[in-house]
């Protein structure tokens, strides 16, 4: 891929994490990475490998030691609206409606905008992830997919020129997974939508991506390898297994997996290559459970914003 073509490009990204006194301990060790406008890019590794971590530094919530991070030609250097994040936990406002978790949003995108345009172009978004019969529910009132559901639609909402997911179903039971997973391949086929998806399931990554960065943890500092994926992009989870190419690639990665643990030597981390069920698919993430900024992924009340900003959504920094 040229590099007018790269619509997200991540350039030798390197990283350290420590306390100040304390010898660094390197996490990323160059990282490179091309998306281009439209596709998904899925990045795979074992707990601990700093996917995570990578995704911060897309996201502008951190800032790398080493390399850059270029969105539409323009370089990340905070957070912004042109990114859209959804996390494992929904971090809805427990308080407010499904309606008005996304109205939230698009108000912090286009605050001049009247009142009856922000509710057509937040049920908008709400229909694409059918959920126009739940508009007046509370997240209390919802299913976990549901509660996603309203994730994404809220993160679409403000047409994000990258979507960013970390690990957005890791947490729900297969079936309503593998119906989610479906569901955001369409809305991206639709939207034309880039995204970059962190996660920890080979098969997610086959199904989500068009290409996959595999992350390999080292003493150095994780390296990663650019995996295309190669299938017919008309996929649907519960026939992935089926479809030609499928076997290969998921034996492919696999080998990789479990020739790279999450460290040679020495003791695995729960969700590791060590701890694998049976079916070969890397288990939940263990890394943590939280939004990435020390919050539980659901706000409460007295650490709402003052103003119409929403973690990932707003900010002054970064491309636009």
């Amino acid at each position: 891929m040229s590099m007018s073509e790269a619509f997200l490009r991540i350039e030798g990204l390197q990283k350290t994490h420590g306390a100040p006194n304390a010898r660094p301990t390197p996490v990323l060790a160059g990282i490179d990475l091309t998306v281009a406008r439209g596709q998904i890019a899925c990045v795979l590794g074992p707990s601990g490998c700093g996917k995570s971590t990578l995704l911060r530094l897309v996201a502008g919530l951190d800032s790398a030691d080493a390399g850059a991070v270029f969105i539409d030609g323009r370089e990340v250097r905070g957070p912004g609206l042109d990114r859209g994040l959804v996390f494992q936990d929904h971090a809805l406002f427990p308080w407010l409606s499904v309606l008005d978790n996304v109205r939230f949003a698009v108000r912090a995108r286009w605050p001049r905008w009247g009142r009856e345009r922000v509710r057509a172009h937040c049920l908008r978004y709400l229909g694409l992830v059918d959920l126009l019969s739940v508009l007046d529910r509370r997240p209390a009132g919802l299913s976990g997919g549901m509660r996603q559901r309203v994730g994404v639609a809220r993160a679409l909402s403000i047409e994000p020129k990258v979507l960013l997911l970390d690990e957005p179903f890791g947490a729900l039971d297969p079936r309503t997974r593998a119906g989610l997973q479906d569901e955001l391949l369409d809305l991206c086929a639709t939207l034309t939508q880039t995204v970059l998806v962190i996660t920890h399931d080979v098969d997610e990554a086959i199904l989500l991506g068009d290409t996959i960065l595999f992350m390999r943890r080292a003493p150095a500092g994780s390296r990663a390898e650019i995996i295309p994926v190669g299938l017919a992009r008309a996929r649907r989870a519960a026939t992935l297994h089926r479809q030609a190419g499928y076997a290969a690639l998921r034996h492919r990665l696999l080998d990789i997996l479990f020739e790279h643990p999450a460290g040679r030597g020495s003791a695995a981390e729960p969700g590791s290559a060590r701890g694998v069920a049976a079916s070969g698919v890397d288990a939940p993430n263990q890394e943590t459970s939280h939004d990435k900024t020390g919050r539980d992924g659901t706000y409460h009340r007295g650490q709402a914003p003052k103003g119409p900003q929403l973690q990932g959504l707003g900010g002054e920094g970064g491309a636009q």
